[in-house]
């Protein structure tokens, strides 16, 4: 009896140390109030609906301006990209569009209140959910997709199914190769019923996407070749949550493409947050050229 009670403390424990440890890293909603409340620019908020899924994304700048569309990783939310959706230049520059992914924040399943949650979408679901998100925007100029992480791959298998809509992807330390793909040592707890009950919902659907990521990326294999953007892929050398093995294996999936690949030894995952001018850069450089034509 003792034992078992132990094990119950232990569980409740752990639980209430990994909500502690990734609430940092997820805004509330009062939290996001509160951050635009002085404000000049502040977010409009949009929802787009397939049979299945109802798509939270918010958006900055003129709708007539070029689209940059920004995909978080897993955990996260259209505001993990706070940063550069509230820079002016940016926002006088493009029309910028920032989605929940699938799963996460308020892009939830539409319609199946009865019935279970779905346990993670793939790579194509997602990417003909988030597409959606460009009918906002009529600029009729192709778009620049930012993906970070697990947003990456998602990233690509947008440019992959919607080469005509899609002008430039960027993937910020990108999780794309399957051979590599990280465990961590807490991993397998957030299975556990008692651990997911105490967890935020995004956190049990990035545990339900990392265990489906493997085969997914191996999925996406056969899609790298149908990319027809420009690619820009930049990688961290301090990067601890995903390897920087990553980086040869771009360049390995990307070979004879337009692609471009920077490596930043003194950056860690979180690349627009640490190196906005570098991300800023690219996008502005593809201004330039579209400009130009």
């Amino acid at each position: 009896m003792k034992s078992r009670l132990k094990f119950i403390f232990t569980f409740i424990v752990f639980s209430v140390i990994l909500v502690s440890c990734f609430n940092k890293w997820i805004m509330t909603d009062k939290e996001i109030k509160f951050h635009y409340h002085n404000r000049l620019a502040k977010p409009l908020y949009h929802i787009a609906q397939t049979d299945s899924v109802k798509l939270h994304y918010v958006t900055f700048g003129a709708d007539t301006a070029q689209p940059v569309l920004f995909i978080h990783g897993a955990p996260g939310a259209w505001d993990g990209y706070l940063n550069m959706l509230d820079d002016s230049l940016l926002q006088h520059s493009f029309h910028l569009i920032s989605v929940d992914r699938p799963g996460y924040g308020k892009s939830q399943e539409f319609g199946t209140s009865n019935l279970p949650k779905k346990k993670a979408y793939s790579l194509e679901q997602q990417a003909k959910s988030i597409i959606l998100a460009l009918k906002s925007n009529h600029s009729n100029k192709k778009a620049i997709i930012i993906g970070r992480s697990y947003g990456a791959p998602v990233a690509a298998k947008i440019a992959a199914l919607f080469p005509d809509k899609i002008e430039k992807i960027i993937l910020l330390s990108p999780a794309i190769d399957p051979d590599t793909e990280k465990f961590w040592w807490f991993s397998k707890f957030g299975k556990v019923f008692l651990v997911r009950w105490f967890l935020p919902e995004r956190m049990n659907t990035a545990t339900d996407e990392k265990y489906a990521h493997i085969k997914e990326l191996q999925l996406l294999k056969n899609d790298w070749k149908k990319i027809n953007s420009e690619v820009t892929v930049m990688v961290g050398g301090q990067d601890w949550i995903v390897d920087t093995t990553n980086f040869s294996f771009a360049k390995k999936m990307l070979t004879g493409k337009n692609a471009k690949f920077i490596f930043i030894p003194e950056s860690g995952h979180l690349i627009s947050n640490s190196r906005p001018d570098l991300v800023k850069k690219e996008l502005f450089s593809q201004q330039s050229t579209v400009n130009s034509q």
